[in-house]
């Protein structure tokens, strides 16, 4: 039985990551999952989180990623997110940007359910910017 399955990272401007995995943490809607080879077929909405690729050798590759989907198939894992920025070219300056974005969105809302929805990205945010120690 093969530890190992197929994964790919596309976000609208490209593909990110393709290639073999071990396991990924994935923050979906209802919260954090663990994906390993032969994982039940799923389809979540994702939240903004920390993307944590465990690749075959055990080193990991990691990236916010903010909005989109993933779908797990007896293909493997596909996740199309909205925003992905690899950890690397993270730097705490402009998650603090996204964060005084996400504030401006609260505060300029003009009905609730705009409102809810900005506090709610706000919130997320908030706890990946705590998460990471940025």
């Amino acid at each position: 039985m093969s530890t190992s399955f197929r994964f790919e990272l596309v976000s609208p401007e490209r593909l990110l990551v393709s290639g073999d995995v071990e396991q990924v943490l994935v923050p979906g809607a209802e919260g954090d999952m663990t994906v390993l080879a032969h994982h039940a077929p799923l389809l979540t909405t994702l939240r903004p989180g920390l993307l944590d690729i465990g690749l075959p050798g055990g080193e990991h590759q990691r990236f916010f990623i903010r909005g989109g989907f993933a779908e797990i198939g007896p293909s493997g894992l596909t996740i199309l997110a909205e925003t992905a920025i690899d950890l690397v070219e993270l730097d705490a300056g402009r998650f603090a940007q996204a964060i005084k974005d996400a504030e401006e969105d609260v505060a300029d809302a003009t009905e609730d359910a705009a409102r809810d929805r900005a506090k709610t990205k706000l919130d997320h945010l908030r706890q990946v910017q705590t998460t990471l120690n940025l």
